[in-house]
């Protein structure tokens, strides 16, 4: 009978021992499966912030091309123009475009970067379509709101 006591206690211990293991092995199993979540929530955020960085960096680029191009409008801008003339026609094309990248600032950027691109979007559509006073300088005009917004901009991106 001590010889069947004895079978039993190894038969327990050793059941006890498998169990032992197991529970380890899913304890590392359930801990490593939490890591390899948290590196791939990781990496997706990674990847998602990388986006959103390139996809403001066009955006910023459309709207300092497309403002650099009003600014010329502005330059050239005759002193009388009709709504058949080949300058019309055109600086409406650029402000529009420069309208709908001023809105889409406003989607993807903060309130300050796109307040500032909104007051240089303002500059140039009183330039563009009614002028500067005599004697006024388009450049000097549109330099402190221009130089504001590219000042938000890099704050931002950096």
């Amino acid at each position: 009978m001590t010889v069947m006591a004895g079978q039993v206690w190894v038969s327990l211990i050793s059941l006890g021992g498998v169990v032992l293991g197991g529970v380890l092995s899913y304890l590392v199993q359930h801990r490593t499966q939490q890591s390899a979540d948290r590196a791939e929530q990781q990496r997706q955020r990674l990847s998602l912030s990388e986006t959103r960085r390139a996809e403001r960096l066009a955006l910023l680029e459309r709207f300092v091309e497309v403002s650099a191009e009003a600014e010329r409008c502005a330059y050239t801008r005759p002193a009388e123009w009709e709504d058949t003339d080949d300058w019309y026609l055109t600086t409406r094309d650029v402000m529009y475009r420069l309208w709908v990248a001023d809105r889409l600032l406003r989607i993807q950027f903060p309130q300050p970067v796109h307040d500032t691109a909104h007051a240089h979007f303002l500059d140039l559509n009183r330039t563009v379509w009614h002028g500067l006073p005599d004697g006024g300088s388009v450049r000097d005009f549109l330099e402190g709101n221009r130089s504001a917004f590219l000042d938000a901009a890099r704050e931002v991106m950096g």
